[in-house]
């Protein structure tokens, strides 16, 4: 009876050790969907030209949109955002953020080898004493030692590692996307801060230039009142068109300061004198049509944040098949290697060795399995709805954008036939008053048309080149491939060096 189990229990064991090969062999098994990128079904339909912007017959030179700002010809403003690319916090942080990612798709690799590979091993000293009883008392000291190696590779039959390395990689990539993207806000932001800048210092000109104006009629009505040939009704509202425009001037001058603070902060200094703004006279570039030729659809879907969000569905999708593995069993090799032993003579000293497997499957879960895989699927559904807003805003920022530089260049002819009739309008009714037609009040109207019309002309002009500096933001432009020794400046580098091992990954190249 008893051989008669020990077969059976043997046969078990082959065919057990049968299906254990064939499954270890079989073992390709990935769970969970396939990631594919989300379609956008508008897209396709999507041609705009961009108000005639695009095949206009006015074209500038072609433009590389990786450095797109040269069409404002300004060297001061190219040094001002080559600056910002190497100093500014936030591009450290997106590239320290890739640094971050390639480690963890390290950790993610490393789930494929055995998982527990442990020395084990204990020293200890043992004294013992026995008193009383019919034989003599007894001591004894001895050590007792043991060590050896422990080994637990859990087999990825059912892709969960794999697809743990694939959600891994996605944001590897979206890290690189980030940065990328981190560029293209960067450009753009200093690009409009320097010519807000530009514009306020111009705004202030304008506005001391019609205080000047203002000054002067307040100081020919104030001679006028005190010889007795005008009223005092003349001169009080000389004087408080003089001081309202006046007053102005300190609120303009803390907007600058705001402006250049803002803009240090983008170049990585502290608050202060920016050198390099020293030069800038205010004058604005004359900005003329457009010369985009790729399709906006083509560029928009290139765009660095809407790459990212395509990684992060990548990286969710990988999780649902995570998930679905826990439906299965793990199965692990065990291995252990024990030596143990003690200084007592009389005693031997052991040596083993074992090999098997191991099987952990958690048959009842109550539905937590399941709803967790529905949870990941939810996110997934989630990530991918959030891929197609992000498109769909990138597509309305092209738009706004496209718009408001057609009008706002439209308006530029306008508005100054509209300064220039403005200042002829003064000059007239300054004539009319001196020669007794017409009574004060026409100047004081002239004078504040003057200042309203200059400074909307001036505004529409820096409205102008913000759109423009909107639409190349809006289409991706401003980055490009970086090299990981120029994403992490040298003495980064070796501060991290002097901390941390980092082996090759602080100059192992980035994938293309």
């Amino acid at each position: 009876m008893k051989i008669a189990i020990l077969h059976a229990t043997d046969r078990l064991a082959g065919r057990l050790f049968i299906l254990f090969v064939t499954m270890f062999l079989t073992s390709c098994a990935v769970l969970g969907p396939e990631y594919t990128e989300p379609e956008v079904d508008w897209l396709n339909k999507w041609r705009t030209d961009l108000y005639g912007q695009i095949g206009s017959s006015k074209k500038q030179k072609k433009l590389d949109l990786q450095f797109w700002w040269e069409l404002f010809d300004d060297e001061v403003l190219n040094h001002l955002i080559k600056i910002a690319k190497n100093e500014n916090p936030s591009i450290r942080i997106a590239g320290l953020r890739i640094l971050e990612s390639r480690a963890a798709l390290g950790i993610a690799g490393s789930s494929l080898y055995p998982q527990v590979q442990q020395i084990n091993g204990t020293l200890n000293y043992v004294n013992t004493q026995q008193h009383g009883g019919e034989s003599s008392d007894r001591n004894q000291n001895f050590v007792n030692y043991q060590a050896g190696p422990n080994v637990v590779w859990e087999l990825d039959f059912w892709g969960r590692f794999k697809r743990g390395i694939e959600a891994a990689d996605a944001a590897y990539f979206a890290s690189i996307f980030n940065q990328h993207d981190v560029q293209v806000l960067l450009s753009s932001q200093v690009a409009e801060l320097y010519f807000a800048y530009t514009t306020t210092v111009q705004n202030i000109t304008i506005t001391k230039q019609n205080a000047d104006i203002q000054k002067r009629s307040y100081e020919i009505t104030e001679l006028l009142f005190e010889s007795g040939q005008e009223s005092e009704l003349d001169l009080q509202q000389s004087k408080t068109q003089y001081l309202s425009t006046l007053s102005a001037i300190p609120n303009i001058e803390i907007t600058l300061t705001q402006i250049r603070n803002a803009l240090c902060a983008l170049l990585g200094r502290a608050p202060g004198d920016i050198p390099e703004l020293n030069t800038v006279s205010g004058q604005l570039p004359v900005v003329e049509p457009l010369a985009i030729q790729e399709i906006p659809a083509e560029l928009l879907m290139r765009r660095p944040d809407i790459r990212a969000a395509a990684s992060q569905v990548a990286v969710q999708s990988a999780q649902i098949g995570i998930a679905e593995a826990d439906f299965y069993p793990s199965i692990s090799l065990l291995g252990n290697i024990g030596w143990s032993g003690n200084t007592i003579n009389s005693t031997p000293d052991t040596g083993s060795i074992s090999v098997g497997t191991g099987i952990n499957w958690n048959i009842f879960d109550y539905g937590r399995i399941e709803n967790n895989v529905r949870v990941q699927d939810a996110r997934l559904q989630q990530t991918i709805e959030s891929f197609q807003n992000n498109v769909l805003q990138a597509a309305r920022e092209i738009d706004d954008a496209a718009i408001q530089v057609v009008k706002t260049y439209e308006l530029k002819e306008v508005l100054r036939e509209s300064l220039t009739a403005a200042e002829r309008s003064l000059e007239l009714a300054n004539s009319r008053y001196a020669e007794g037609y017409s009574d004060f009040q026409r100047v004081i109207d002239a004078q504040r048309a003057l200042l309203v019309q200059s400074t909307n002309e001036l505004v529409n002009r820096g409205n102008n080149i913000s759109a423009v500096i909107s639409l190349y933001k809006a289409i991706g432009g401003g980055w490009f491939e970086t090299p990981i020794d120029e994403i992490i400046p040298q003495s980064l580098r070796d501060t991290m060096k002097s901390r941390t091992d980092w082996g090759d990954l602080l100059t192992e190249p980035l994938p293309n």
